[in-house]
């Protein structure tokens, strides 16, 4: 009798630390996955994504051809958004380490959104770079964030790069088509 009293006891307790690991956990991380996120190139991205991005570790999310880093999630990646046109509205920056282009928007500071400029699919990353206001020191770098992620995004090859604007043309405003 004392056998079979110990026997569920015993498997009780060896669950118990089960339980706690998986209440420990951080819960999924709920994206929208974009609309060209099957792309099999988007795969390619995903599978090499880091373990951590700017101090971060990395989350599990509910979506095909997402990435998130973070508790809360600070750092966001959507692969297969629209690939964006050429625009003088956001700022295109080179990141001078890998030489990824991206267009910034810093509308909604200090939520930055950072997509990917010259490459199909398109990825976008989203950051909060104001990170865990409880947290002292934990501030995210858009930057430090850009050039973790460098890995994965390069293995979408660019088509187009960013232009410095002095480096477009411009109609001489002195000359005149000749129209006889």
């Amino acid at each position: 009798m004392r056998s079979t009293t110990r026997t569920p006891v015993l498997a009780m307790l060896a669950v118990v630390p089960l339980l706690a690991m998986l209440a420990g956990c951080a819960p999924i991380v709920a994206l929208e996955p974009a609309d060209d996120a099957a792309n099999p190139t988007c795969a390619e991205v995903i599978v090499r994504l880091p373990d951590t991005v700017a101090g971060l570790d990395m989350r599990e999310t509910n979506a095909q051809g997402t990435g998130a880093w973070g508790e809360p999630a600070n750092v966001l990646l959507r692969c297969g958004v629209a690939v964006p046109n050429p625009t003088a509205s956001l700022a295109c920056v080179t990141a001078p380490e890998n030489g990824i282009d991206w267009l910034r928007d810093d509308s909604d500071a200090p939520n930055y959104v950072f997509t990917t400029y010259g490459r199909d699919p398109a990825v976008q990353i989203i950051i909060d770079s104001n990170g865990d206001p409880d947290v002292d020191g934990d501030e995210v770098s858009g930057f430090d964030a850009l050039v973790e992620l460098a890995g994965a995004v390069s293995q979408i090859v660019p088509e187009r790069f960013c232009v410095a604007l002095s480096d477009t043309t411009t109609p001489d405003e002195g000359s005149e088509a000749d129209t006889e």
